[in-house]
């Protein structure tokens, strides 16, 4: 087995995870990527986010001999995910075998949907609707009510965005946003099984409940570790 540093930037720094194989040794997150390698011992660093996106679709692992994984890029409509939410999906395919249906990965504001197939990233349709929650004063919880009214009728969004925002009913700016959302990204997830991969997954995931959607649920966290012995596997690092 070989010893080797994945590395990349995060919020705020760098985080460092220091690989036997397959197997994690230690993990840290400093404010620069000197202070993060520092004390590790001396391998080759294997960077998360480096060099340019790989087009979709693409395999969510990379080829054996590349020293990077990049981010994910779709052309037409125009889109782009993090390498991060890459190896997200990496771990959480390598914990659920032969797993076909749709990611919906939320990372800091954005939040991915990606059509997963034979391992591949398909298509991927991204959405700003936790920012504009924050910038609207939305709540961490939907309004069902609200959710129902925007997927049936999503050309009303503004104006029941306004009717919330003046009754300052936080719940229904979510609720209105979030339907918006499946509203648009209903050819994702009708008829599909659905993966939510979010620091707090409850919001998509109950959201997509009420739509009769099968939803399995993760943390980021706990997906890279996993993600980091798979893709040691398809590195040869882990032979």
């Amino acid at each position: 087995m070989s010893k080797w540093i994945a590395l990349g930037p995060v919020s705020g720094g760098f985080h460092a995870c220091a690989m036997d194989g397959a197997a994690l040794v230690s993990s840290v997150t400093a404010s620069d990527e000197k202070t993060a390698l520092d004390g590790m011992e001396n391998a080759p660093v294997f960077r998360i986010g480096d060099g340019p996106p790989d087009k979709l679709p693409a395999s969510i692992l990379p080829q054996a001999g590349v020293s990077h994984l990049g981010g994910l890029e779709q052309n037409k409509p125009a889109d782009l995910m993090s390498a991060w939410v890459r190896l997200w999906i990496a771990g959480f395919l390598a914990q659920n075998d032969d797993w076909d249906g749709v990611v919906c990965a939320v990372h800091s504001d954005l939040t991915h949907w990606v059509h997963i197939s034979a391992g591949e990233a398909v298509s991927v349709q991204s959405s700003l609707t936790l920012r504009l929650m924050a910038s609207l004063g939305g709540a961490e919880t939907a309004a069902q009510s609200a959710l129902e009214d925007t997927i049936a009728r999503p050309e009303r969004l503004a104006s029941h965005l306004c009717t919330a925002e003046l009754s300052g009913d936080a719940e229904a700016i979510t609720g209105h946003l979030i339907g918006a959302e499946l509203a648009a990204t209903r050819p994702y997830w009708l008829g599909q099984q659905v993966a939510v991969i979010a620091e707090n997954p409850e919001l998509y995931a109950c959201s997509l409940r009420e739509q009769s959607v099968p939803v399995k649920f993760a943390s980021p966290e706990n997906m890279i570790i996993p993600g980091l012995a798979a893709l040691a596997t398809a590195l040869g690092f882990a032979d």
